[in-house]
């Protein structure tokens, strides 16, 4: 164990000596005694909140998400909310969901008995809810806050502990930092109040959730739709549609949502349709990934699909596939998607006269320029926030309480998206029904998505993005994405592929009112940007481009002189 920090020996010390360690999980540990790089790795810091809360590899350890890191997590959010909401009227309550992931149902038990023993009530679903649902329902029920246990697409090893405030939304760092605070303070795992299922439940600590919820969000997600009734009456049963919910937990309210707003046609992927924790039968449960959608292409051609869709393990994030002019199918990028279904939602708000004057469209500044410039067109406000729906959340909630702008739609790049103000996160239930309803609309016009796409380009630009990731594991993974940003930070480029850097964005300083984040924007003299931001969630730096050309052609060009020059040195 010599190769161990002092660190590492001692946690590992604790964990074996703590007499509320059960018997398992120290023989597991005992196995790696003869594994210090094993043990250094679980053991060498505490799992941290990053942009998705907790997120690690399942196993035991400090550093690995288990029931002893959720209850601690969760004896430390307990604290948190009994000091800012204690004094309120009645029990503080949190609502809590989980998707399909290896121990998922068991942590979010854990999650709601530890609530529990602080006298919180848990609100619970008995089995896999989307996040969106989780947010929408902490709204919708009043609660103090919420808890979904999920690792979004992260390979099957992870899961997760996302934490939400009563707004619905993910926490936002001045809320985070209070929490992280209080779970620090937690030394032990005797300092941990539990309660027994049975107790809570006769105490009315622990209220399991069903099909009321579950209703009232389909009913309010398909009020969102701008064309219920041409859906309903002829548009929904001329378009064919092949949903894969990749084995999580958009199967059902995906299903639901399309057959409630009038689509006839939905195909499921079958070898797809049911949880699986394994993801078994793709090599990441990912939409933004063509190879997630392999079998969902094969089907699409038996049935004649018009659009495929996919929504990943909590159905936060959609992927569309749809045919291009060569009859090929292509996967939609999170930006393209996002332009055609603020140019869908505005224009027909605007025809039927219902565009607000202060309508607002929220992106983040690694979002593409596309779907903002589209909306401008349109006389919508468009407002920039940092990588995380968050971030988008808190903006709906300000808008809300100074009544300065209506907001219509948020997007991320990374196929998150919202429309309406139900939920406070991004929403794949509602991401499908809508370019669905995109789809069908335009179909009744004789035009593929495809089709309006080349038709934005033509109005308003040729832009094209992309984002290039590195994934760096364990200890050494951090301190070399540590370094890449030191570099970059220290010594940024005057000129990429002949072009001149007009502005260096350090959103470290905490530019434009926003908070401080170790992320570094680099805008170039001909309109095209790159920006380099470490992954909140997984052990990637991540780097994304954005040009804007006269043509395909030139914009394809532009890409790859950025790309190629900035990404050499980023490897070097």
């Amino acid at each position: 164990m010599a190769e161990m920090s002092q660190r590492t020996k001692d946690t590992v010390q604790r964990w074996l000596n703590d007499p509320y360690v059960d018997e398992e999980t120290k023989q597991e540990l005992r196995t790696f005694e003869n594994d210090p790089q094993e043990l250094e790795e679980r053991f060498y810091r505490d799992l941290e909140f990053g942009t998705g809360g907790l997120r690690g590899i399942i196993g035991p350890g400090s550093n690995r998400i288990n029931k002893y890191t959720v209850g601690r997590a969760t004896q430390g959010l307990a604290r948190y909310i009994l000091e800012v909401h204690g004094a309120a009227e009645g029990k503080p309550s949190v609502v809590i969901a989980h998707d399909s992931r290896h121990f998922s149902p068991e942590f979010s038990l854990e999650a709601a008995l530890v609530l529990a023993g602080n006298g919180i009530i848990a609100k619970l679903y008995p089995s896999l809810r989307s996040t969106p649902q989780l947010s929408y329902s902490v709204r919708h029920l009043g609660a103090t806050g919420g808890i979904v246990i999920t690792a979004s697409h992260n390979p099957p090893e992870y899961n997760g502990y996302k934490v939400y405030n009563s707004e619905g939304g993910q926490l936002v760092p001045h809320e985070a930092e209070v929490v992280i605070s209080h779970i620090q303070e937690v030394d032990s795992f005797a300092a941990v109040k539990k309660m027994t299922q049975e107790q809570a439940e006769a105490e009315g600590l622990l209220v399991w959730l069903g099909d009321e919820e579950d209703q009232a969000f389909i009913d309010t997600v398909a009020d969102i739709s701008v064309n219920r009734d041409a859906i309903s009456s002829t548009l929904g049963q001329d378009i064919k549609i092949v949903y894969t919910p990749l084995h999580g937990a958009g199967n059902m309210p995906v299903r639901k949502v399309l057959e409630h707003i009038g689509f006839k046609n939905v195909f499921v992927v079958p070898e797809q349709e049911q949880p699986d924790a394994d993801f078994s039968t793709v090599k990441s449960p990912n939409p933004e990934e063509r190879e997630a959608f392999t079998m969902a292409m094969k089907l699409g051609e038996e049935v004649g699909a018009d659009i495929l869709i996919g929504t990943d393990p909590d159905a936060d994030r959609m992927g569309a596939v749809v045919k291009n002019s060569q009859g090929e199918y292509v996967v939609l990028t999170g930006n393209q998607s996002g332009a055609i279904m603020i140019h869908y939602l505005l224009s027909q708000l605007k025809e039927a006269g219902k565009l607000p004057d202060n309508a607002a469209v929220v992106k983040t500044i690694v979002t593409s320029e596309m779907g903002a410039t589209i909306a401008q067109f349109y006389g919508a406000t468009v407002l920039n926030t940092l990588t995380g729906f968050k971030y988008i959340g808190e903006k709906m909630t300000q808008f809300q309480k100074t009544g300065q702008h209506t907001f219509l739609f948020g997007y991320e790049e990374s196929y998150g998206y919202l429309a309406g103000t139900y939920a406070r996160d991004k929403d794949a239930v509602l991401a499908s029904m809508l370019i669905c309803e995109a789809a069908a609309y335009y179909k009744g016009q004789g035009k593929t998505l495809y089709n309006v796409l080349e038709e934005l380009y033509d109005q308003f630009g040729y832009f094209l993005e992309n984002l290039e990731s590195r994934t760096l594991k364990g200890k050494d993974g951090i301190a070399q994405i540590q370094g890449i940003m030191s570099d970059w930070r220290s010594a940024p480029p005057e000129q990429v592929g002949g072009v001149a850097i007009e502005t260096v964005l350090d959103y470290a300083q905490g530019l434009n009112g926003l908070p401080k984040e170790n992320v570094l924007k680099y805008m170039l003299a001909d309109g095209s940007w790159f920006c380099l931001r470490p992954s909140g969630t997984e052990p990637k730096i991540k780097v994304y481009f954005a040009v804007r050309g006269q043509s395909l052609e030139d914009a394809q060009q532009k890409m790859q002189s950025l790309s190629g020059q900035v990404m050499a040195r980023v490897d070097a």
